[in-house]
């Protein structure tokens, strides 16, 4: 992916838009922060390694799992432009609503932030879906979440502390590459 559409991209989506009022200040600061819940707003180091990774283009169908305050979603909005199509999913549901709140700070119709249900893994009914990014902590590739990439689909996701990247592949096998540690809250 173009680096400048990475970067546009944070320009055009304030982190800010994305936190409680009382971490707005701390809106700067290169680290995970406390949006309540047990739930953060991830590193945005973290959050830009995860873009370049899943190399999202305009027009593509992305789903974003475990939204959280909606920030991903946002900027996956951005990456995406009018023409594509963002589906953020959350299971906590205040943070549903708070995700919501914050989008329509960028006012992007083709984003919206749904419900997540418990014990299913992403959207298979929407499915296939051009990226995926995953922004929980997975104890092993969740094949239900492989199955929903289109053909040559990207999803980033960390699996056991290891930041992942699957490319859907014509042969059914995905192809699937590390690319560093890290930490997140646990995909449910």
């Amino acid at each position: 992916m173009d680096a400048d559409r990475v970067g546009d991209a944070f320009a055009a989506v304030p982190r800010t838009w994305f936190l409680p009022p009382s971490q707005q200040p701390r809106a700067s600061y290169d680290g995970p922060l406390d949006i309540g819940h047990r739930q953060t707003n991830s590193q945005p180091r973290t959050v830009e390694s995860m873009l370049r990774l899943l190399d999202v283009r305009p027009g593509d169908r992305v789903l974003d799992v475990g939204s959280g305050s909606g920030w991903t979603t946002g900027l996956l909005a951005h990456l995406t432009g009018p023409e594509g199509e963002v589906l953020g999913l959350e299971l906590e549901p205040d943070l549903v609503e708070f995700g919501r709140t914050n989008l329509t700070h960028g006012g992007w119709p083709w984003a919206r932030i749904e419900p997540a249900r418990p014990g299913v893994y992403g959207d298979p009914a929407g499915a296939p879906y051009d990226r995926i990014l995953v922004s929980a902590e997975a104890p092993e590739l969740p094949t239900a979440l492989v199955d929903q990439l289109a053909p040559a689909g990207r999803m980033v996701i960390p699996v056991h502390g290891v930041m992942l990247l699957v490319e859907a592949r014509g042969d059914g096998q995905p192809e699937v590459s590390r690319h560093g540690y890290y930490r997140f809250v646990p995909l449910r």
